[in-house]
């Protein structure tokens, strides 16, 4: 596989990432460590999911490709929903600060790269390769969604977007979500 085939497997892959941690930044609960979690969170799986793909590809190919898309987008709309329903609310603790929301959206982005491993990247057969490509899809992962949160930063200077935070991020994960189920 070129450089040039990876660096645009890793950017597609990590968009998911990007966009969740966008609508994840707009959050003004969410403080700088939560936010490191995040991204540590989505490159890790981005990483493990493409390595375990690359692995099992052949054996599980037919079977799962068509449903990861489905599961994840399924996750982050139901996120996004929470999110809607605490803009409402006025809720004290925001779901995304809840234990285990890292992990949750960090495999929620991360199962296309489950697919990726099966159908792209399970064709090699050196160890190395293997590690090297899906390590390089776990930096890119992790560079944009760092990139993401700064971008959030500014975003929520913006009198109405803070002010509607929520909704918008929401709004933005329910969107996302039903774009992964349905294409």
């Amino acid at each position: 596989m070129t450089f040039r085939s990876l660096f645009l497997i890793a950017l597609a892959l990590s968009l998911d990432a990007f966009s969740v941690a966008i609508s994840v930044g707009l959050n003004n609960a969410i403080k700088r460590n939560k936010k490191i979690q995040f991204v540590i969170s989505f490159a890790f799986f981005q990483f493990f999911f493409a390595m375990l793909g690359s692995y099992g590809g052949f054996l599980f190919n037919k079977y799962v490709a068509s449903i990861p898309e489905i599961v994840g987008g399924a996750v982050v709309s139901i996120v996004g929903i929470l999110m809607l329903k605490e803009g409402f609310e006025s809720k004290k603790q925001h779901t995304l600060v809840k234990p285990g929301m890292v992990i949750i959206l960090g495999i929620s982005v991360s199962i296309d790269a489950l697919v990726i491993g099966f159908t792209t990247l399970n064709n090699m057969r050196n160890t190395l390769d293997i590690l090297y490509h899906t390590l390089f899809i776990g930096m890119v992962t992790l560079i944009l969604t760092s990139c993401a949160f700064i971008v959030s930063r500014y975003l929520r200077k913006i009198h109405a977007v803070s002010k509607y935070a929520d909704y918008i991020g929401g709004i933005i994960l329910i969107i996302f979500g039903i774009k992964m189920m349905l294409f």
